[in-house]
């Protein structure tokens, strides 16, 4: 049967690519690449037939026309190209995707599908960073963590459980490595409420939000220079705790978190750490490895690698 050997996770910063230049905590910086290539070398050990991507999305292939919960990429799958990311068609498993989808929604978990699947810095910043050279198959699993209302953080965990069961049940022995992609703590300017948004910046983010399938790359100038004049917002303390207990094998009980709490604790972009959940939960919760903490104000983010090795209790 096939099988989850090994989880992944690690935040994402398109910063990374393009203002490495203007980095001032360069230690900090290499400290958090290092970490990226010490799971990559983790992943290239564990010898992958196929990688679940577990990530977000930033208005590049979803959009407020409609935006599921969990949407699995069973086809087609492009990268957008956005802040130096890998561009275009990606190698996929359409056979595989398919297949798991449909065993997802056997369990329980009504996962979207997608057979001409967007993708961006989402997942493919980890598709750049971490699977650089390992020649293999991606299936993107997508999670809405932009749009309230967001899935709960325990349905997250329902869906990395399931996972799991879908992967043991697959006829053939692939080996399956899940890779999430996002966090840690920080905070985008974003509209809080996309329906109220409040002053020029929010309404034009709503507008591309609302107005940009097909047509992203319009809207992208003026939105990267908001993000890019964001004033940078860290919550450390929570970054090294949730690491903490990723080391411990402890994560479980952030499913109890809700979307205000996760805000208030990790900034807006904390809600990302539903990426996280999705992984942990399909290695069973496993103890794992913190790899790398990296808090960079010059990327907005705190940056934080990790790896968990297969559970004993993961089918």
């Amino acid at each position: 049967m096939a099988a989850i050997v090994l989880g992944v996770g690690a935040s994402h910063s398109t910063l990374m690519n393009t203002h490495w230049d203007q980095v001032v905590h360069t230690e900090r910086a290499e400290a958090f690449r290092d970490g990226l290539a010490a799971a990559r070398a983790r992943i290239a050990e564990a010898r992958p037939d196929v990688v679940v991507v577990v990530g977000s999305n930033h208005f590049r292939g979803f959009w407020l026309d409609l935006i599921p919960s969990f949407t699995l990429g069973v086809g087609e799958v492009v990268a957008a190209g956005d802040g130096g990311t890998p561009q275009g068609p990606q190698r996929t498993d359409p056979e595989f995707a398919r297949a798991l989808a449909a065993a997802l929604v056997d369990a329980g978990t009504e996962v979207a599908i997608s057979a001409r699947l967007t993708i961006d810095h989402g997942q493919t910043h980890a598709i750049q960073w971490l699977l650089d050279g390992i020649d293999v198959p991606v299936v993107p699993l997508v999670v809405n963590v932009f749009a309230a209302p967001l899935p709960r953080m325990s349905r997250c965990v329902e869906l990395g459980a399931n996972l799991a069961a879908a992967v043991a049940g697959m006829p053939d022995d692939k080996r399956v490595v899940v890779v999430s992609s996002g966090g840690l703590s920080h905070q985008l300017p974003w509209p809080s409420d996309w329906t109220a948004p409040e002053g020029e910046d929010e309404e034009f983010l709503v507008e591309a939000w609302l107005n940009g399938r097909g047509q992203w790359s319009r809207y992208d100038k003026r939105r990267r220079e908001i993000i890019v004049g964001a004033r940078p917002t860290i919550f450390s303390e929570f970054d090294e705790e949730f690491l903490a207990d990723l080391e411990r094998g402890d994560l479980r009980s952030y499913a109890e978190l809700t979307t205000e709490e996760i805000e208030a604790r990790a900034g807006n972009g904390g809600q990302e750490l539903r990426t996280w959940m999705v992984m942990a939960s399909a290695l069973g919760f496993a103890p794992g490895q913190a790899l790398a903490y990296s808090p960079m104000p010059e990327w907005l983010t705190g940056m934080g690698a990790a790896v968990i090795e297969r559970g004993e209790s993961t089918p």
